[in-house]
């Protein structure tokens, strides 16, 4: 089965473009990883004051996403976290939720 990885982001009204751009400009070392499947930055819905983004990426197992946790990949990936680009667009800390796939169709 697989494990899915994510993290929620309220990002701060009007701030939606830069949040984007962070990670439309970051260099991604997910492909480098074994059992990295796939990548999804999603935008949903606008709250009073925020808009509500998830981070998504799904792997071959937790096993695989831990790995990922402690590779120098994922130390240079969150370098630069909070950079100048970001400052006050993220409202709190990112929410982190980890599933394991119990039930898959395709």
């Amino acid at each position: 089965m697989s494990y899915i990885a994510m993290n929620r982001f309220k990002i701060a009204e009007g701030r939606e473009a830069d949040f984007e751009e962070v990670w439309r400009s970051r260099e991604s070392r997910l492909k480098e990883l074994k059992g990295f499947r796939e990548f999804r930055l999603l935008k949903g819905p606008e709250r009073e004051g925020h808009t509500l983004y998830s981070s998504h990426v799904l792997w071959d197992s937790k096993a695989d996403f831990e790995a990922w946790t402690k590779s120098e990949q994922f130390r240079a990936s969150h370098r630069n976290a909070g950079d100048s680009r970001s400052k006050g667009a993220i409202l709190g800390h990112p929410e982190f939720e980890g599933f394991e796939t119990i039930l898959q169709e395709s």
